[in-house]
């Protein structure tokens, strides 16, 4: 499988989720900078996190008005799997690709410390290497991480199984309703949450808990 990473300025995350495929998927993704002529033929686009142009206006709403999401948009109307991860997924949603809104958290606080995440759906290319219901350990750093949707947006995604992780065992560390930690777009080929996988997947980060997720994309052993 080829990934590409999507980089804007701002972002700091993007050599953690460089390392994380290249050491899990044996090759180095693409690097995609927003002012490039387009994305290569690839099946897996990542945004990682950060903080793109400074989370000036909202986070991540600069960034969704790049024309590098309109390609992006294409691509995952075509099929092509997208994760977006802390201000990647903060992008996802600012660009339309997901539903809802990632608010301040509760605490008015950034928060930066390893939380409890339960997969709740595993119907999907990115969690089914898990097993549902299985409780994982995940790092979490943001500052504006409290998802909320609308009634009518929260039932759908409850009703379609498109709720991927919840923050589990009290640990839901910025007041996302439901305790949601990750979304899916209504086809599947979309991913959006807040914890950092790519930064627990050896034992030198501590655990390899986030592993299975990039493994299970990149179709290697976990």
């Amino acid at each position: 499988m080829k990934a590409a990473v999507l980089v804007f300025p701002g972002l700091n995350r993007d050599r953690d989720m460089i390392a994380a495929l290249n050491k899990i998927g044996g090759t180095a993704p693409a690097v995609v900078w927003h002012q490039d002529a387009d994305i290569p033929d690839v099946d897996l686009i990542v945004i990682p996190g950060g903080f793109s142009y400074g989370d000036y206006l909202r986070c991540g709403a600069i960034a969704a008005r790049s024309p590098m999401m309109d390609k992006v948009r294409e691509r995952a109307a075509r099929g092509v799997k997208v994760l977006g991860v802390c201000n990647g997924f903060q992008i996802l949603i600012e660009a339309g690709l997901l539903p809802g809104a990632l608010m301040r958290n509760t605490s008015l606080k950034f928060v930066c410390r390893e939380v409890k995440l339960e997969v709740t759906n595993t119907d999907n290319a990115f969690t089914s290497g898990y097993a549902k219901g299985q409780i994982i350990r995940c790092p979490v750093a943001h500052h504006d991480g409290n998802y909320f949707a609308d009634t009518e947006t929260l039932a759908r995604l409850e009703g379609d199984g498109r709720v991927a992780f919840r923050y589990a065992d009290g640990t839901n560390p910025n007041g996302s309703i439901n305790d949601i930690a990750g979304i899916l777009n209504a086809e599947k080929n979309v991913l959006g949450l807040m914890p950092h996988p790519e930064n627990l997947i050896e034992s030198a980060h501590g655990g390899d808990d986030g592993r299975a997720l990039f493994a299970t994309l990149l179709n290697k052993a976990a």
